[in-house]
């Protein structure tokens, strides 16, 4: 094979040793096209198509969950056979919505006791119990990683405020428009009575509030938002029909008050077609006579508050 080929067949990631018995001169494993993201580990670039780019429900990966894939793969020709991503990584493999300063920290790798724990610059070894910890191959990756309900049992650890916890488990149960949950609410607990683990008493407050309907991280916080505020909690995702004829589909709804919560996410507002195909709907809603509720990212993280009094206005004006 030609010296320009050896590379080619290694692929985009490869430890240094297969990389020389492959006939890969030292001097090329030292050339500054080559990154060396681990010791003994060299990487020819991203691969920044399929599962890296689109989480599971098709919506554009963050940058911040692209970086922190990137390192996972730079890590699994080191990674040992008994070794498999869990936490936070897991969580970003298998496409749960975390806190973003949460994509900063190190790989999650763990091992099951007595192995020793993985240790690297750049990762946080974990000694897993079998007890409380299961173990599968993502399906969309190919990667070693927790199942989706020890994983978000295992972010009980790190996820400290309970919306973030219970938009995680909505998103991991969610069976709205998708051809499976990643496991049920049933699983999730069970995963949180599997045995001693830290941040147990966040998952259990977390548990009762967690649905499968909610389609997104904020569609969770503006529902948990509203709750907290002492008002009904909203149905999700609600399809709305007048004689008939389907308006469309709201975020967040009171049918019996015709009152409806939208989301406007960055999308919406990038996409012309989507954006135009939100007026229209707003436009066919009013007509019928719904209140619109538009709310922003903005709002919805900063001033809480504020979306709450206006969802409680609208409903003193239709009560």
């Amino acid at each position: 094979m030609r010296r320009s080929n050896l590379l080619d067949a290694l692929g985009s990631r490869f430890t240094v040793a297969d990389a020389s018995a492959g006939g890969v001169s030292r001097s090329r494993l030292r050339a500054n096209d080559l990154r060396r993201p681990f010791h003994a580990v060299r990487s020819r670039g991203s691969q920044a198509s399929g599962w890296l780019t689109l989480d599971r429900f098709g919506l554009a990966r963050g940058a911040g969950e692209r970086a922190h894939l990137e390192r996972a793969l730079d890590y699994v020709p080191r990674m040992a056979e008994h070794e498999f991503f869990c936490g936070v990584t897991a969580a970003v493999v298998q496409g749960v919505p975390i806190p973003s300063h949460l994509l900063d920290r190190q790989l999650d790798v763990a091992v099951f006791a007595p192995r020793r724990l993985p240790r690297s610059i750049g990762v946080r070894g974990h000694q897993a119990s079998p007890s409380t910890t299961r173990v599968h191959i993502d399906a969309a990756s190919g990667l070693r990683v927790t199942t989706p309900a020890t994983t978000w049992a295992m972010l009980g650890a790190v996820i400290q405020h309970p919306h973030d916890l219970i938009a995680a488990a909505d998103a991991i149960v969610r069976d709205w428009r998708v051809p499976a949950p990643l496991a049920t609410v049933s699983q999730l607990q069970a995963a949180t009575d599997s045995g001693r683990r830290v941040g147990v008493g966040r998952l259990r407050v977390a548990l009762p509030f967690v649905r499968t309907r909610s389609a997104s991280r904020p569609e969770s916080r503006c529902r948990l938002v509203l709750i907290k505020a002492g008002l009904p909690e909203p149905e999700l995702n609600y399809d709305v029909f007048e004689r008939g004829v389907f308006l469309g589909c709201v975020d967040l709804a009171y049918p019996d008050l015709r009152i409806a919560i939208e989301y406007e996410g960055e999308h919406h507002l990038l996409d012309p077609d989507q954006w135009a195909r939100d007026i229209d709907r707003y436009d066919r809603l009013r007509e019928a006579g719904w209140i619109v509720i538009r709310v922003t990212k903005a709002e919805l993280f900063r001033s809480p508050f504020s979306l709450a009094n206006r969802v409680r206005r609208a409903i003193a004006a239709r009560s």
